[in-house]
């Protein structure tokens, strides 16, 4: 996470203390300062404190000019229908569509306090049974939020659950067609068998889009404080959302450095313990699970090979990004081999 400043990139501090002081309760209590956090798919997240009160506020990348107000008002939703429920997420404070204040819609939220666990050494220090432990409670917090009616808590019309899988199929694969720069054994014969054997989607349920350990907040008692990053968040099949974990899981274990490696902590589940306490907890049926880690994988290979061809444009920043294009042919391999399994 970066130092804190009053002059962060993508934030006029005074601009934004002069708007909250107008829309809060309560004025704040001296000149902001905020802090970037590192990290996250496309949006920014930035830590802002007062000198009393600490906050979060999430706004679209610097340069972004989409429709952006719909992302920031959709993040918003979901937190607003998700605080008062079982699933643990940081309270919504404010929307602010004008993007004037900042140059972007964004949104604030409650600072929530917690650890996101990225790498096996730090969360192995916890001890194996704690760590075991947390691996059944990330997965019980999943079954908590595929268990929710998203009419009931306000979320009707948020997704299009009818061919969901077939739509998501469709535009990962237009996402593979603007990234080609070279030939990748086994990709197409990937996204041709996820097609060929698309399955049955279970009833929809409210899915997270990217649920991982490392998106989670793990409090002192190793409960689980906040579930973050709500930016894929849909109304679709909700096996998406564990075809992803079990993907990242196994991953992790395969490609240890390259993924965020936390399950490689001594006492972390196996996957096959993971899968079946999401089973005996939801009631839904896995035994078709292997389409859903193979499409998982179809899509971060597919993430990766964005990547590499940005990198071979020359539009990526910081280091790492000369190796991304070795990754992607194993992760198709292990997509294969996950459909085969199916």
């Amino acid at each position: 996470m970066s130092p804190m400043t009053t002059a962060p990139p993508g934030l006029d501090l005074e601009r934004l203390r002069a708007h909250l002081d107008e829309a809060l309760p309560t004025p704040t209590a001296g000149p902001l300062r905020a802090r970037l956090f590192e990290g996250g798919r496309s949006n920014l997240t930035y830590l802002l404190d007062d000198g009393v009160s600490r906050w979060v506020l999430r706004r679209p990348p610097l340069g972004h000019v989409l429709a952006t107000a719909h992302d920031m008002a959709r993040e918003h939703r979901v937190l607003s229908a998700l605080a008062p429920t079982a699933v643990p997420v940081p309270r919504p404070v404010l929307l602010v569509e004008d993007a004037s204040v900042v140059g972007a819609p964004f949104y604030l939220m409650e600072y929530v306090e917690g650890t996101a666990h990225r790498d096996a050494k730090t969360l192995a220090a916890l001890g194996e049974s704690r760590v075991h432990a947390l691996g059944l409670r990330l997965t019980d917090t999943l079954v908590a939020l595929h268990a929710l009616d998203p009419d009931a808590v306000g979320l009707a019309g948020f997704g299009r659950p009818e061919g969901f899988l077939e739509r998501q199929l469709r535009r990962w694969g237009k996402q593979l067609d603007a990234s080609r720069s070279r030939e990748v054994a086994g990709v197409d014969e990937l996204h041709e068998r996820l097609a060929r054997t698309l399955p049955d989607s279970p009833a929809p349920a409210l899915v997270h889009g990217d649920y991982r350990l490392d998106n989670v907040l793990v409090g002192p008692a190793d409960e689980i404080t906040a579930v973050l990053d709500w930016e894929m968040s849909t109304v679709g099949d909700p096996l998406t959302d564990l075809g992803l974990l079990v993907m990242y899981t196994e991953l992790a274990r395969r490609f240890d450095g390259v993924l965020p490696g936390a399950a490689l902590a001594p006492g972390f589940p196996s996957t096959a313990e993971l899968v079946g306490h999401y089973a005996a907890a939801s009631g839904r049926d896995v035994s078709g699970l292997g389409w859903y880690v193979g499409f998982a994988s179809f899509k971060l290979a597919v993430v990766l090979e964005g990547i590499h061809f940005r990198y071979t444009q020359g539009g990526t920043v910081g280091a790492g990004f000369d190796r991304v294009g070795e990754l992607v042919p194993a992760f198709v391999e292990f997509g294969l081999d996950a459909v085969k399994e199916s």
